[in-house]
């Protein structure tokens, strides 16, 4: 059986299975309560049994009231097509295709930008992530949080992912300020208002709970279904570890030092500059009473070295300053009501 078969017949096998009692005609004016919002690359295999999933689930918690954004990041295999098979048998599946793959982080932000939901759910398309979840995240979010974050307890995942993952976690919670135990879980649920406050980008899709608490968002999570992965293989290489570090410094500063630059390089050059101040005062005085020479003492060139190194720290903090104060997003703010 060639592609172009395989994809019809995934359309008629959800086509039969839809009920036509609870499609929205289009133009219908009613306000979504629920957009899910699913990044993916190659999972031909899982979008059919995915849709049903999320139509029975989506349906007993909101009704006729949701849409499900699918968003192709540069897919080679016949994903989009089985979509448009979806979309034809019911307009509430929905999908933006990307010309290559650009990463998670855009495809989460075009669907955030797209989503009308007065609740957003993120997902991942490989079946791992349990729509059943749905439900429970909803409650969540509707006991007043902003925020919901999947914790996959039991994961089935190799050691050579779990092991990393709990490092990781551990050291962004401490360097974020907030304590979760898997920022990385797909599964997630956002209010309208906090999803499209988020400005994700690069890989910062593993640090939206941070970003949110540093927002002011008040953040949970709650413990969801893993499940094994049951067709293809993980699109995330090793490469996501060291990105992942350089991602969380990223997130760091641009959290607690964005409007204040000169507070951190401001504190790392006057340490630098108290240090070698230090160290060749402490060298004049022994060459005052003439116990060295400081033509001989590399540690005299050290401390000419930290003040130096201080000194730039301190003008980098300044021109940082100079560029907030004349940036047009200076006065950008997260706003949580007005009367």
């Amino acid at each position: 059986m060639d592609n172009k078969e395989q994809t019809k017949d995934y359309q008629t096998q959800f086509k039969g299975s839809c009920d036509s009692g609870t499609r929205v005609a289009e133009g219908d004016d009613e306000k979504l309560k629920i957009s899910v919002v699913i990044p993916l690359l190659n999972e031909e295999e899982s979008l059919v049994e995915l849709s049903e999933k999320l139509e029975k689930h989506l349906t007993l918690v909101a009704k006729s009231l949701w849409e499900v954004i699918f968003v192709d990041d540069g897919s080679s295999d016949q994903s989009y097509s089985i979509i448009t098979g979806l979309n034809k048998s019911d307009k509430r599946f929905k999908a933006i295709r990307f010309r290559r793959n650009y990463g998670k982080s855009a495809a989460l932000s075009v669907g955030f930008e797209r989503a009308s939901g007065d609740i957003i759910i993120t997902m991942d398309a490989d079946l791992q992530d349990d729509p059943a979840e749905i439900p429970n995240l909803v409650s969540k979010i509707e006991q007043g949080y902003d925020l919901v974050s999947g914790w996959k307890m039991k994961r089935y995942d190799p050691i050579s992912k779990t092991l990393p993952s709990k490092l990781f976690n551990r050291v962004t919670s401490l360097a974020s300020g907030i304590k979760l135990h898997d920022f990385n879980c797909g599964l997630k649920a956002y209010r309208r208002d906090c999803a499209k406050s988020l400005h994700v980008y690069g890989e910062m899709h593993r640090f939206l709970p941070a970003l949110a608490h540093q927002d002011g968002f008040l953040v949970t999570e709650i413990v969801v279904q893993h499940h094994p992965r049951k067709h293809g293989h993980s699109k995330f290489g090793t490469a996501r570890f060291f990105n992942g570090f350089f991602d969380l410094i990223t997130v760091v500063f641009v959290t607690r030092f964005f409007k204040k630059p000169l507070h951190l390089f401001g504190l790392f050059g006057f340490l630098s500059v108290f240090c070698g101040l230090a160290i060749d005062g402490y060298l004049l005085v022994e060459w005052l009473l003439g116990n060295t020479y400081l033509s001989n003492r590399p540690l005299a060139i050290f401390g000419l070295v930290l003040i130096v190194v201080g000194i730039q720290f301190i003008s980098m903090g300044l021109i940082g300053e100079m560029i907030v104060k004349n940036s047009p997003m200076t006065n950008v703010y997260s706003i949580r009501e007005t009367i």
